[in-house]
């Protein structure tokens, strides 16, 4: 009931809300320490940037999405941003009946002269990733555990695969999905359990692509005493000393743009953009030795420059 009436009172608030920008967090929030607090630092680095207010809501079930887009449309909030395919279907019909307000999406492709889509290179971050969990394994055994098992997740696995056979054509990659709805994204249990498994075969390394599914993968990874790799989010402080890495994706960066001015189109944002990376800080410093940092850095120009081709899954539907 508490969140309930939360909830109510902040969608009320867009009542008068003028032209403040709106953005909608998928279910996992903006404290999931992953996607959607990667939005949440796109939103307030907008704030902060121009020392206006925003507006935005957290569903807690699926009849939130085009609940909150319609609600925030209706009282004049510019743009309504959806953090998350789920939410594609939601801002689309939202967005047909107000075409003269605009709309962004992340994760998806909506075809409306009022909607800026922005979509991500994953395979292209997950390649690098993949190559630096190929160099750490001992084994020669690395894992990747997914959240839904769709085609976005896909591409995550697809360009791991190439990067870690890119760097050792030998390594054997074990993949598990979560599920195949979208509580996939929010069963940490599930994603240990799946981990434990992968382990017991030998993996030394696992890169997870789950949202919050993703705490029971990398804690299970951390009892063990081998590495994960975070996603989204630079997760590299919730385990120090094992946490390899995170595939660092930018959504950040399409709320911040679509807060500033909605571009209707196609955004695409990939290495060359900055829209993904590979982390590397403090916490795992000592674990990415010169010589990995210097091989991945060089695959990353290449990629860059046009000359190593990632394969997107969802074009080429490889990786199969």
């Amino acid at each position: 009931m508490k969140r309930f009436l939360l909830a109510a009172a902040t969608l009320a608030a867009a009542a008068t809300a003028g032209a403040q920008p709106a953005v909608i967090y998928e279910l996992g929030g903006k404290n999931d320490k992953s996607f959607g607090e990667a939005a949440w630092r796109g939103a307030e680095q907008w704030k902060k940037e121009t020392g206006k207010p925003y507006l935005e809501f957290e569903i807690a079930n699926a009849a939130q999405r085009e609940q909150a887009a319609r609600r925030f449309a209706e009282r004049g909030a510019d743009p309504v941003v959806g953090v998350g395919f789920p939410q594609a279907s939601a801002i689309e019909k939202v967005a047909k009946d107000f075409p003269k307000q605009r709309f962004a999406i992340v994760d998806m492709v909506i075809k409306l002269p009022n909607v800026q889509s922005f979509v991500y290179r994953e395979h292209e971050g997950s390649f690098l990733v993949g190559m630096l969990a190929a160099m750490a394994s001992k084994t020669g055994k690395v894992g990747f555990v997914g959240g839904q098992d769709i085609p976005l997740v896909r591409k995550f696995l697809c360009g791991y695969e190439q990067g870690a056979k890119y760097a050792n054509p030998k390594v054997q990659v074990l993949s598990a999905m979560t599920g195949t709805t979208n509580a996939a994204w929010t069963d940490p249990p599930r994603g240990a359990e799946l981990t434990k498994a992968q382990i017991a075969q030998g993996v030394d390394v696992v890169f997870s692509a789950a949202g919050t599914t993703g705490f029971g993968i990398m804690q299970a990874a951390k009892d063990a005493g081998i590495y994960a790799i975070g996603v989204d989010s630079n997760q590299n402080h919730l385990h120090p000393g094992t946490m390899l890495t995170s595939m660092v994706k930018r959504v950040d960066l399409a709320v911040y743009q679509a807060f500033k001015g909605v571009q209707p189109g196609v955004t695409v944002l990939g290495l060359k953009e900055g829209g993904v990376d590979y982390a590397l800080d403090e916490y795992n410093a000592k674990l990415i030795t010169p010589a990995m940092k210097a091989k991945v850095d060089q695959a990353k120009a290449d990629i860059v420059a046009g000359r190593l081709l990632v394969i997107d899954y969802t074009a080429a539907n490889a990786c199969k």
